[in-house]
């Protein structure tokens, strides 16, 4: 049984999001209070997808919302999105953050970022290549290879330098490897503070959540205790993953659900993702959280995340077959 009506409704939308509900609702309240639209939420752990597929024609959902990029370009490959053309979308968020037909838009990033002692120098320029010098050896600590924020990291690699290179970097990343590959990126920061490793790669919310206080005493003091950088690819800009959201192909809403997705990118909705999520905006000179700021200037990679996505699969094959985890 549909959560609501199926009908279309003047003051309504219909969201169905994985994202945690804690973390949206704060823009959908302000979207509410902008516009006098109600917002009714179904939040999906998972299989988002493969929900509004089953619905079909008669799905109530008008917006899907979705964090990883590789999640967003499945809605799009099960074909339960609509192209969407909107003048503010698309000078709100760059090209290589939205999907060229308009299936999806980005609408707040996070960075892979570096995690190192606070006794190393010379780290201005590091490079993702980097991890793999012999220089690193015994040094490196990351959370499994196979977690999605690896993968799509592995998947950038492969499409900047194909997979015979990035096979043999991986080897190399293995090889400098501290400690079996596990746990979470908070533990990056913790085993780094703890010396048993000098350097690692981890996202850039962790920072703020660690740093602010939000995740304890011990992890203020993990955050606290360590250099956090913007690596970049040789010749290219910093790897980052986005939460995002598309337009239901079947949408009874549809005006309204566009509505919400440019509310989305406005200031202040943007202001609030990085408030709430210690995100990155998608749109140039929106508020970042000082916290984040202080990290330096992301310049974001000019690879399309669409092409990204698209080595997905060929990242997690790269890291079973060099052993990465074991």
């Amino acid at each position: 049984m549909a959560p609501f009506a199926v009908s279309a409704a003047p003051t309504e939308v219909n969201l169905y999001t994985t994202r945690e509900p804690a973390l949206v609702q704060p823009l959908l309240d302000a979207y509410t209070a902008n516009t006098g639209i109600k917002v009714n939420t179904v939040f999906l752990k998972d299989g988002l997808a493969e929900r509004v597929a089953s619905e079909g024609a008669r799905s109530p959902a008008d917006v899907l919302m979705a964090v990883d990029f590789g999640n967003l370009t499945d809605l799009v490959d099960k074909g339960v999105t609509q192209s969407v053309k909107s003048k503010v979308l698309e000078a709100a968020v760059p090209a290589q953050l939205r999907d060229s037909d308009g299936n999806w838009f980005a609408l707040s990033m996070r960075a892979r970022t570096l995690y190192a002692a606070k006794d190393l120098k010379d780290l201005k320029n590091f490079t993702y290549e980097e991890l793999a010098d012999a220089k690193w050896k015994g040094k490196v600590c990351v959370r499994s290879g196979q977690h999605p924020y690896n993968t799509a990291l592995i998947a950038h690699m492969i499409a900047k330098h194909g997979e015979a290179y990035t096979e043999t970097w991986l080897r190399g990343v293995k090889a400098n490897l501290a400690r079996k590959a596990g746990g979470g990126d908070r533990e990056v920061a913790r085993d780094i503070l703890g010396g048993l490793c000098d350097v690692g790669i981890a996202n850039s919310y962790y920072v703020g959540l660690m740093r602010s206080g939000a995740g304890g005493a011990d992890q203020k003091q993990w955050g606290d205790g360590i250099q956090v950088l913007l690596p970049t690819f040789k010749d290219g800009g910093t790897h980052v993953n986005v939460s995002g959201a598309a337009i239901a192909k079947h949408a009874p809403n549809r005006d309204n659900a566009v509505k919400l997705l440019e509310f989305l990118v406005s200031d202040e909705a943007q202001g609030i993702y990085a408030k709430a999520n210690f995100e990155y905006p998608v749109k140039a000179g929106a508020t970042v959280d000082p916290i984040i700021a202080a990290l330096g200037t992301l310049t974001v990679d000019s690879v399309s995340v669409s092409e990204i996505s698209k080595h997905r699969k060929a990242a997690s094959l790269l890291v079973d077959k060099v052993g990465f985890d074991n």
